[in-house]
């Protein structure tokens, strides 16, 4: 491999993508490319509806063009692409309605970087995968459309986002960043370009799998850690103790982890374990921790609605067609994305039993929420009361309102994330 100036395309302007775009322009000429003609529209307008970067330090770094320095070009054109040298892949690697990984978006974006690439160029995947899957599913696509081969004309390397949606203490660059390369120099190339801009240094793994493995277990570990204390909450409740009082008094001794019960959802927790399952299977192991814990996890919202209906019903409410307001849609506090939230288990549950369900959350990207659901949202507080109140999501927001001036008489405060003062509330996880 050559020394080279680098000249940086980031594929998939999404929640991962644009904030590491966004640094590396600080440093470095950054192509920032996604097929959403309105997000790079908006993006090139310093709008960021993800609200991971502030107007004023996008603007800081968007360019009109490359010509003369570093800076940010958004741009949804392929042909964009072709001048740069190290290509980083951060499209979103969901699971189907059957909990099988799609690799679509993957797919996609190899294809169009194999179309560009180049003698001595980088691609770089950040997207969540199973152990194997860039050599084997993301690298044949890269030389069939280059007509190159790996490790002779191109390399690539494997750094897992760890990106955390909202958080503005822990941004990209105050995060400890993992590396790694298809051979000994592409990886220290790799490792070397993170690290110019990581303020937290970073990490180079030994091989592409095991950088992979390492990303897929982080998430499957704490998917498997809140299980466990989802089973206790359900445990505890059926014994009439305070799961919260519990994990509280836990608590005190030094190595007890703090994990709380919660809805598992999100592009992370709640989808990474299935990849790893997937792989698992495929290697002829069927993954039992990990699944039970997966089910365990997609069973809360059926659990939190029972709940609250069993709290209505000792309140003498009539259930069929009682008025219940859900606070917060989105899958974690002070975030718009509702990818994969789980409050949405709620909300069809509550439905089951005939209820009718309103849902307000100011915060959610509402086109993000699937039109054939008939969740009726919105995102100006109802001026009416409620037979039920559910906090589903944390926003700072939620916890500045007088949630008891919602409530019909009698009527019922549920508290899914255990924020709320225990004096108004009747139930939580």
């Amino acid at each position: 491999m050559i020394n080279k100036a680098f000249k940086i395309a980031v594929i998939g302007m999404g929640y991962v993508g644009l904030p590491l775009a966004r640094l590396f322009a600080t440093k470095y000429p950054v192509v920032g490319f996604d097929i959403n003609e309105s997000r790079i529209d908006k993006l090139n307008k310093g709008i960021d509806e993800t609200h991971e970067i502030e107007t004023a330090l996008l603007n800081k770094v968007i360019v009109t063009n490359l010509e003369y320095g570093n800076g940010l070009l958004c741009s949804h054109i392929e042909e964009d692409l072709k001048d740069c040298n190290v290509y980083i892949i951060t499209v979103p690697t969901p699971v189907d309605k059957s909990n099988t990984p799609d690799f679509s978006y993957l797919q996609s974006a190899s294809e169009i970087v194999g179309k560009v690439l180049k003698e001595s160029d980088i691609v770089v995947y950040e997207s969540t995968v199973y152990p194997g899957a860039t050599e084997e599913i993301c690298v044949p696509i890269l030389e069939k459309k280059s007509g190159f081969t790996l490790n002779q004309e191109f390399f690539v390397g494997y750094s897992p986002e760890r990106i955390n949606p909202g958080d503005k203490v822990h941004t990209v660059e105050k995060i400890l960043k993992v590396t790694s390369g298809s051979s000994p120099a592409a990886a220290k190339q790799i490792d070397q370009l993170y690290a110019s801009v990581i303020e937290a240094g970073t990490y180079l793994a030994s091989s592409i799998k095991v950088a992979e493995a390492a990303k897929v277990i982080e998430n499957s570990q704490r998917d498997i850690n809140i299980a466990f204390v989802n089973e206790l909450s359900k445990i505890f409740n059926l014994m009439g103790i305070d799961t919260k009082e519990v994990l509280k008094t836990a608590g005190t001794k030094w190595n007890f982890l703090p994990f709380t019960p919660g809805l598992v959802g999100g592009h992370c927790i709640g989808v990474d374990p299935y990849y790893l399952a997937q792989r698992a299977k495929e290697f002829g192991y069927h993954p039992e921790i990990i699944l039970a814990g997966r089910r365990l996890n997609d069973s809360m919202g059926e659990f939190v609605a029972s709940e609250v209906v069993k709290l209505m019903i000792q309140k003498n409410i009539h259930i069929k067609e009682a008025e219940v307001l859900v606070l917060g849609i989105t899958f974690k506090e002070n975030c718009p994305d509702v990818r994969n939230t789980r409050v949405v288990d709620v909300i069809e549950q509550l439905k089951e039993f005939q209820t009718s369900v309103t849902v307000y959350d100011p915060v959610a990207n509402a086109e993000g929420i699937d039109q054939n659901s008939q969740i009726e949202l919105t995102q100006q507080l109802p001026n009416k009361k409620y037979d039920a109140v559910v906090l589903a999501v944390a926003h700072t927001a939620f916890l500045e309102l007088n949630i008891q001036s919602l409530l019909k008489d009698g009527g019922v405060i549920y508290d899914v994330k255990g924020v709320l003062d225990a004096k108004i509330i009747d139930g939580r996880l």
